[in-house]
């Protein structure tokens, strides 16, 4: 019996999943991209916690569900204020928010073949993009007659992010992540990045994403080369509705794992307890892009990210905006709408480039992360990406016969 049990725990060890040398090159590629210094991988060199500034947390915001309408309040007064009073925006909304439908369960359900849309349908990775990459929006803008809250602002955002482009750090759809990658991204990025990611919350078919930003963790070494890590990760939560001023809604996740480190006391492995939590995936956005272009093709064809971010720069006071520093940072300047000079961000290869004189306030940063060039990832937002079922397309909706909008639709394989 006692013969059995030892065996048993050794081959319980030997399962522990090892770091693939595929994981360990995606990281050390991506960090170098997005961050221009290295990835750590040892352990020791890796904080117990971190987290940003209490002036960089990302704002609870709301997951604007399909079957309430998504963003189309908001949409029609952007429909208002710069198209001209059609509704082309909310229209295309609409149908985004009806087309995609699962069959509904139970007896009635497969009989009739009725096909609804989930009530966890929404715009979770918008809002969760939004609130990583900008300051919470506090002004109200009129623009073009309409004036736009705070709310109407976060709406926008949210919209304009929920398909584009994303990097998928690690895990896949419905497919948790290791416990070796997990440590090293969540340490790497909000540890010694400060710079907060976007997690896919709930390993399953539904796709609940939210913006992480601190961590606090334990750690006990059962021998040079064995760490048994806890570790409580917080993210905001959303919250229930769009507030011009968004309550504060703090969860937390525990984390509960083994580690496995080499010779050197590197991170080459590991596995989670089973009181541990599980996370589908791990990503960061990228900078907007217009829709239509490449890194948001299928996004709303009738909204404009320089107008969207025109509002959000006239909401938000400069001062925010200049310390609000991100990975891939937004190349999109529309300078011409702004009622205030743009706080500039300048980039240098040395802390003490301060007597650089520009015609604007600046903020002079040392540089720590670029513009990426190469095409990367799109991470899933609140939709199951296996089975989306489209009812109608958009172009018949406004009765046109062109398919492209829908063929369109059918080429992404982790949205709706």
């Amino acid at each position: 019996m006692g013969t059995a049990t030892i065996l048993l725990v050794v081959a319980g060890v030997a399962l522990a999943d090892v770091l693939p040398r595929e994981e360990v090159e995606k990281q050390d590629s991506t960090f170098q991209e997005l961050w221009e210094t290295e990835f750590t991988w040892k352990f020791d060199d890796l904080p117990l916690n971190g987290g940003v500034a209490s002036d960089r947390i990302p704002y609870s915001g709301y997951i604007y569900p399909d079957n309430e309408g998504g963003t189309s309040d908001s949409l029609r007064k952007y429909d208002r204020a710069f198209n001209g009073g059609r509704l082309l925006a909310a229209d295309h909304e609409k149908w985004d928010t009806t087309a995609f439908k699962e069959p509904v369960d139970g007896f009635f359900g497969k009989l009739f073949k009725i096909e609804e849309t989930p009530d966890w349908y929404g715009h979770c990775n918008g809002w969760t993009s939004a609130a990583i990459r900008h300051a919470e929006p506090v002004n109200s803008v009129i623009k073009n007659g309409v004036t736009f809250s705070p709310s109407d602002i976060k709406a926008l955002l949210a919209e304009l992010y929920i398909y584009n482009e994303h990097v998928v750090l690690a895990g896949e759809n419905e497919e948790p992540i290791g416990a070796a990658a997990f440590h090293a991204l969540i340490t790497n990025w909000i540890g010694r990045g400060d710079h907060p990611l976007g997690i896919e919350a709930e390993p399953g078919e539904e796709k609940w994403n939210y913006p992480a930003y601190a961590f606090a963790a334990s750690a006990a070494k059962h021998s040079p080369r064995r760490v048994e890590v806890n570790m409580n990760v917080v993210y905001a939560s959303d919250s229930h509705a769009e507030w011009d001023e968004s309550p504060r809604i703090e969860e937390v996740k525990y984390f509960h794992y083994m580690l496995d480190l080499d010779a050197s006391g590197k991170i080459v492995g590991g596995y989670f307890f089973r009181d541990s939590s599980a996370i589908d995936m791990l990503w960061v956005p990228l900078s907007p892009k217009e829709p239509g272009e490449h890194g948001n093709e299928i996004g709303n064809p009738y909204i404009k990210a320089k107008e969207i971010l025109s509002l959000w720069r006239e909401s938000v006071p400069s001062e925010s905006r200049a310390a609000w520093l991100n990975v891939d940072p937004t190349e999109i300047i529309d300078r011409d709408r702004l009622q205030s000079p743009v706080v500039e961000v300048v980039v240098t290869e040395d802390e003490e480039s301060e007597s650089i004189e520009l015609e604007v306030p600046t903020c002079v940063v040392p540089r720590r992360f670029s513009t990426i060039g190469s095409t990367l990832s799109r991470s899933g937002n609140c939709y199951s990406a296996d089975q989306q079922r489209m009812t109608q397309s958009f172009d018949e909706l406004l009765g046109r016969q062109t398919t492209d909008m829908a063929s369109r639709r059918t080429e992404s394989s982790l949205v709706r």
